[in-house]
């Protein structure tokens, strides 16, 4: 394992198979210190543009290639990304600023996507439909072409993965533009790792720009004529952006955005394995997870018993660098990200929250925070904090558990925590998210399952063979055998 930070220097930019040199580069920090990890390929639009061409040009033979042979490369890709695990956790920890245990399962859960995906292979079936005119009539899955794909920073590895690697089982190639606070975890990286597997030339691409380029290279991936779908996993506001960029150009989109993810802890609940399964859910990479616990809806009656045991493990949580293997909570992402959690803890504050435990900041820092006395006036109510602070209210009733829940423009996941598993589901149908678990808390995925929210969460479903929804048209196809008649005179 390569312990201490150092600097990198990327090969270029991933185009038509090879590294080529950007113009211009931009500075990608390690948000421990805010020191150089390194000096980024910042592309321009003529860059992106001469990606999609490469992609277009490489996507008829990689389309082409039997079900098998994908399928084969995809396994390929598997086994090169475990051999280099240990670099992607370097990446994660020293760009990304991530703690080392997040870096340690999030590179072992990759190489299951990439599986996954090559057993997707196998999955693109279609169906033979009923004729009334006696015909053989058929449903059949064709790729799309070109897919675009715009990855965040919070998780460089799974995130990216999961938003090409079934685009590839499909037969489509594939432009991929990373987030600028993670360029070489979740972009260049995975070019090296692909290039390495054997991945035809052209077949996947990456174009890393900077936060001052994202709008004219992001435009021109979304909006170019060659490119069919898009993908893209990031901010509600960006994804909104997006869609309707999508929408405007006629284009695919699957979307996963934003949460802000409920955890109800019923009066019958086990409150140990609640309050460890919150912290868990509240603090995990500084809170920086789509699906973090944001709420914590605590009936009443043990709302003073929770809170106690809840607490009592957050502050056996350590906050500083990643580089210190004893820290649990590294740094935000970025300076910007830090100053936007502060804001909205003191804008609490101002309003009448109470701090029960934590409330400190420094530098790209902020130490697992819980607000209490939490009302739909604060900003932190609403919005998405993307960092280590939850809002814990009490309710009475199930009813009013619910409504707790329901209160925001988000739906993407909810927990419940109950003895009672009847009681859970009949609850879990009424809660408005694409995803609920019971007895566990809110960060859940694996590669095979429907992955995805409602409302402001997003559009589409990640994983399994719902990928192949995203990735994939519908073709009818039909063959005639003389027994079609036509009205006299045709």
């Amino acid at each position: 394992m390569l312990d201490a930070p150092l600097k990198r220097t990327p090969k270029g930019l991933f185009i038509g198979g090879k590294w080529v040199p950007a113009a211009r580069t931009f500075p990608d920090l390690n948000p421990s210190d805010n020191s150089l990890y390194a000096d980024m390929p910042d592309a321009s639009r003529s860059d992106m543009t001469r990606a999609i061409e490469a992609a277009h040009a490489a996507y008829p033979a990689w389309a082409a290639l039997t079900f098998d042979q994908r399928a084969q490369t995809l396994l390929k890709v598997a086994e090169v990304w475990e051999r280099r695990k240990e670099e992607f956790i370097h990446a994660v920890m020293h760009e990304g600023g991530g703690w080392y245990g997040k870096g340690v399962f999030e590179a072992g859960f990759v190489a299951g996507i990439f599986r996954t995906a090559a057993a997707l292979c196998y999955q693109s079936v279609g169906e033979v439909l009923p004729s009334a005119d006696h015909k053989v009539s058929m449903a059949m899955r064709v790729p799309v072409g070109v897919v675009g794909v715009i990855s965040p920073w919070n998780m460089p590895g799974i995130l990216t993965s999961r938003g090409y690697a079934a685009a590839l089982a499909a037969g489509n190639a594939v432009v991929l533009k990373p987030s600028e606070d993670t360029p070489y975890s979740g972009g260049l990286y995975h070019a090296e790792v692909l290039e390495e597997a054997g991945v035809p030339p052209g077949v996947f691409n990456v174009v890393t720009c900077s936060r001052e380029s994202v709008s004219e290279v992001g435009d021109e991936l979304i909006e170019h004529p060659l490119v069919k779908a898009i993908s893209f996993t990031g901010s509600t506001a960006v994804g909104r952006h997006i869609a309707a960029k999508c929408g405007a150009h006629l284009k695919k989109c699957c979307v996963e955005l934003g949460g802000k993810d409920s955890m109800i802890v019923l009066e019958d609940a086990d409150l140990d394995k609640a309050a460890q399964a919150a912290n868990f859910g509240c603090f995990m990479h500084q809170g920086q997870v789509c699906m973090s616990t944001e709420k914590l809806l605590v009936h009443e009656s043990v709302y003073q018993p929770f809170m106690q045991k809840f607490i009592d493990r957050a502050a056996k949580l350590r906050t500083g660098p990643v580089s210190d293997k004893g820290n649990h909570i590294g740094p935000l992402v970025n300076t910007r990200q830090a100053k936007r959690v502060a804001a909205l803890i003191e804008d609490a504050k101002a309003k009448g929250a109470t701090v029960a435990h934590g409330g400190r900041y420094w530098d790209n820092f902020v130490e697992p925070t819980v607000l209490t006395n939490v009302t739909s006036s604060m900003n932190i109510w609403n919005d998405e904090t993307f960092g280590p602070v939850v809002a814990v209210s009490s309710f009475r009733t199930e009813a009013e558990a619910i409504a707790l829940n329901n209160d925001t423009e988000y739906g993407l996941t909810a927990a419940i925590w109950t003895a009672d598993e009847q009681r859970a589901l009949r609850m879990a149908g009424l809660l408005e998210t694409g995803m609920v678990h019971v007895n566990d808390q809110n960060i859940n995925d694996e590669p095979v399952v429907p992955f995805g929210g409602v409302k402001a969460s997003g559009v589409g479903r990640y994983g399994g063979r719902w990928s192949l929804e995203a990735f994939t048209e519908l073709r009818w196809i039909t063959l005639e055998r003389g027994g079609r008649h036509y009205p006299p005179g045709f």
